[in-house]
């Protein structure tokens, strides 16, 4: 049995192994010892390997998938070796084959997929001669039968991954060891790539051979050639990739790939760019905070995604993570939005979908053969459900609501089938039977009325033997070793007719058959067998009469997703009293009553609107004002709004118009990037490189206290020539905030940059943030008063304050030197004087005694007596 073990681990070295062993997988050696520690399983040990015990673990073949879905989630790939069949001589261990390997990014079983998120699998490979280097990238989620190919610059593939976050990367050989130019600059791109290590797939450099993957892919459609589906003379060098990721799919999956079917050709410049960094700091899939502890999760999908379906789900998070530049899609989906707001038929709408299942994901499990009995209860339950929904898109008007409706198109025969085929509630496994009607199948019936009926069956083969034998006792019995016999005691044996053949003889019984007896047997016994098999293969006969409705299922499953995420949209619009943006032709970002979609939802009463005019002529806002004044939310509201727009969302604004953008950049705030060795102002720096090199004059780009991780005057010098680039060069809109006061001036240097603030006043010596924004520069920082509210010590904020004073008093700089400035000395009693009043405040006896005091050991008569004596107390000290 070990070597049958280790020939199919030699086939399969880098995976773990799931050796079917009766009713359990079993690991042995590493793997054993390597899944015990993840799935928390009790290692064991069995035989002998060179004097050593084997280590053992193993998972129940009944609840394998919860123990599998734990090992894919850790980034782990799995071999599933089942039992097919005797020993070819009748000897030794039982056949056994590899049927599978389950990777992270080919998983199809609905237990090891999260409904709302989809897997995708990618491959790269670098395009020879290209000046400067570009990479094809070709991802597909096998769960949807979704195949996408794109030809990136790097900068565009850092991005991409960021956005598809795939489960696993396929690259070749050949460049993954840096010894070709192409290897090189990849060597020094893969630090960016969002991509864990442990999803990392080395692949044979052949398998990324162009010349054979226009072949593979034709084969794999059964086309002439691939224009149809967008593929031209540039693609060709790309088709590379997705070769590679479908032979590795064929390689895991040990069968053909059916599901896939199509493959799409998108381009870079359809979609408006947003970067990995962006997409963190717009906190667009999760917060930076990380904080579970305070209520949901604030990010902006999680006030978005209002939507029913699973599909519904996945295109929610494509749209967000992927927004198009395409104005009449965009309108279309506004257009749309704004018809059901008007008619009010949103949840109505949101009725009708409820009854959709996952019609994307079966089908593919149908076309794999893997679809089980609630998949199909699941499909026949949607198709009944899609009549209705259709009805309620028909009553809309607008072209692409009309356009869904269509594509809602009903199967008549695929659902009378399904609902003749399969009982109400099928069971959960094929294994199990109870899956297929009565009534559907006259020989499944007949061996069903066989197997249901034996018990009437017995009691008269029971009757008629006490007939014969004259003994009223006489009974039949049933154990799996001698299938069924009549028993009698050894007193009434002798009495036994000689037609019944004694089979056993026990201390107080005598068990006997009969011919009739065992012909029913055989009836019996084998009737579950054959209605088990029967089953089986009219459930087999389904799944093939349903593969052939493949593209219609498909398209309905689109159209169903896309109806759900307008239904979403409009929920959220209608809710947070969202408007449609105006697109526009025109150059320039303005917007009215603005406001951050997230925290406003958060705290809609607290939040304060602001305005925003981005053009031509406003080119650049330098904003400054307090920390905790807003100038950050006041930033990210504007991409928010920009991105809201390009998905075809409504937004939050009274008022938007939103010209050509080409990309979203920002920089706002920074963390040390300890992997790779990277402090805080490095990553700062980095990421405000790429911004410079890549930003045009459509671009909008949010910078927020850009130099801060270095000295003063080398902080104000770099802040003040990115702001410059911004302005000559990249030409972007640009929101600049800062705390350097000196980039104020830049606004007299260039007419089109202008100056804003949000404002801030203090009453009573107390800090009141506004939230406002305003023309003109701030006229202080508030640092200080920032600092005090945190809750820093007095003594610590009336140090602070001294050492502001005598700085604001000397000269930074003298003869091109910072001048020696006298910050040790105490503080003056001029200093003190104009120190804040709080911080001359004497301790207060009663709110010391109020302090320490517990209530709870209080009687009322104690705490009266407590109130007058801290009167007295207060009248004298008046005195």
């Amino acid at each position: 049995m070990m070597q049958q073990y280790w020939a199919m681990k030699q086939a399969h070295p880098d995976v773990l192994l799931f050796y079917r062993m009766g009713d359990f997988y079993e690991l042995f050696y590493n793997d054993a010892e390597h899944a015990a520690r993840i799935l928390d399983l009790t290692l064991t040990h069995r035989g002998q390997s060179a004097g050593q015990p084997i280590p053992m673990a193993g998972v129940p073949a009944h609840a394998y998938e919860g123990y599998l879905a734990r090992l894919i989630r850790a980034g782990e790939s799995v071999a599933i070796c089942e039992q097919v069949g005797e020993s070819a001589s009748g000897k030794g261990p039982m056949r056994r084959e590899v049927v599978r390997v389950v990777t992270p990014g080919t998983v199809t079983d609905e237990a090891l997929l999260d409904q709302r998120e989809a897997f995708r699998l990618a491959a790269l490979m670098p395009l020879p001669a290209t000046n400067p280097q570009q990479y094809a990238l070709a991802h597909l989620d096998l769960a949807a039968g979704d195949f996408v190919l794109m030809r990136l610059d790097a900068p565009s593939l850092i991005g991409e991954l960021a956005r598809l976050a795939p489960k696993e990367l396929l690259v070749p050989e050949l460049l993954a060891e840096g010894q070709t130019a192409e290897g090189a600059a990849f060597t020094l791109l893969k630090p960016k790539l969002s991509v864990e290590p442990k999803r990392w797939r080395l692949r044979p450099d052949w398998h990324f051979d162009p010349k054979r993957a226009e072949e593979t892919l034709r084969a794999q459609f059964g086309v002439h050639d691939l224009q149809g589906f967008g593929v031209h003379e540039a693609e060709l060098p790309a088709l590379g990739a997705a070769a590679a990721l479908l032979a590795y799919v064929a390689d895991t999956q040990k069968t053909a790939l059916p599901q896939i079917e199509r493959l799409r050709v998108e381009s870079n410049d359809e979609a408006l760019q947003i970067d990995r960094h962006t997409r963190r700091h717009l906190e667009l899939f999760s917060a930076q905070t990380g904080d579970e502890t305070h209520g949901p999760d604030p990010s902006l999908i999680h006030l978005l995604d209002e939507t029913v379906t699973a599909v519904g789900a996945r295109l929610m998070k494509a749209w967000l993570g992927r927004p198009l530049r395409d104005r009449q899609v965009l309108q279309h989906r506004q257009q749309a939005i704004g018809e059901l707001l008007e008619l009010g038929n949103i949840e109505t709408l949101r009725s009708g979908l409820r009854g959709i299942n996952d019609i994307e994901r079966i089908t593919t499990r149908i076309v794999m053969g893997s679809a089980r009995p609630r998949d199909l209860s699941g499909l026949r339950d949607s198709l009944a459900a899609l009549p209705e929904l259709a009805q309620i898109l028909a009553r809309f008007e607008l072209p692409l609501w009309q356009r869904l409706t269509e594509r809602l198109t009903d199967l008549p025969e695929a659902r009378t089938l399904l609902e003749r085929a399969l009982v109400e509630t099928p069971s959960v496994w094929l294994r199990d039977g109870g899956v297929i009607a009565a009534g559907f199948d006259a020989e499944l019936d007949e061996l069903r009325h066989l197997s249901e009926h034996a018990d009437e069956a017995l009691n008269a083969l029971e009757a008629e033997a006490r007939a014969e034998s004259g003994i009223a006792t006489l009974k039949i019995a049933y154990n799996r070793v001698q299938g069924f016999y009549f028993e009698v005691s050894r007193a009434q044996a002798e009495k036994m007719p000689p037609q019944f053949i004694r089979r056993q003889t026990l201390k107080s019984v005598e068990r006997y058959t009969t011919p009739t007896l065992k012909a029913f047997e055989d009836r019996v016994l084998s009737a579950r067998d054959r209605a088990l098999a029967r089953e089986q293969a009219l459930f087999g006969e389904l799944l093939t009469e349903l593969a052939q409705h493949q593209g219609v299922l498909r398209d309905l499953a689109a159209a169903v997703a896309q109806t759900d995420v307008l239904h979403a949209l409009a929920r959220v619009a209608q809710r947070c009293q969202w408007r449609a943006p105006e697109l526009s032709a025109e150059p320039g970002i303005e917007i009215e009553a603005g406001r951050h979609p997230v925290i406003e939802a958060f705290s809609p009463n607290a939040f304060t609107p602001n305005d925003l005019n981005l053009g031509p002529d406003r080119q650049l806002l330098l904003i400054t004002g307090p920390n905790m004044g807003g100038k950050s939310t006041y930033m990210r509201q504007t991409a928010l709004i920009v991105l809201l727009a390009h998905i075809g969302s409504f937004v939050p604004a009274s008022r938007a118009r939103i010209g050509p953008v080409d990309r979203i950049f920002t920089r706002i705030g920074a963390a040390d990037d300890l992997t790779s060795g990277r402090s805080t102002f490095m990553v700062e720096m980095t990421e405000t490189a790429e911004i410079l090199h890549t930003a045009t004059a459509q671009s909008l780009v949010l910078i927020d206290e850009i130099g801060r991780g270095t000295s003063t005057f080398d902080g104000l010098a770099l802040a003040w020539a990115v702001a410059e680039q911004l302005i000559k060069k990249n030409r972007a809109l640009t929101l600049f905030a800062t705390h350097y006061f000196e980039l104020t001036q830049l606004a007299e240097q260039f007419a089109h940059v202008h100056n804003v603030h949000l404002d801030a006043v203090t009453h009573r010596d107390e800090l009141i943030f506004l939230h406002t924004v305003k023309a003109g520069p701030a006229s202080q920082s508030y640092g200080i008063k920032v600092a005090a509210l945190a809750g820093l010590p007095r003594e610590t904020i009336r140090r602070a304050q001294t050492l502001l004073n005598r700085l604001e008093q000397q000269a930074p700089v003298t003869g091109g030197h910072a001048a020696q400035l006298d910050l040790f000395a105490p503080a003056t009693p001029t200093e003190e004087a104009s120190m804040p009043i709080e911080a001359e405040e004497e301790p207060n006896p009663v709110l010391d005694a109020l302090t320490s005091l517990d209530a709870n050991d209080l009687t009322p008569r104690q705490a009266l007596d407590l109130i007058y004596a801290w009167q007295a107390a207060l009248r004298d000290s008046a005195g």
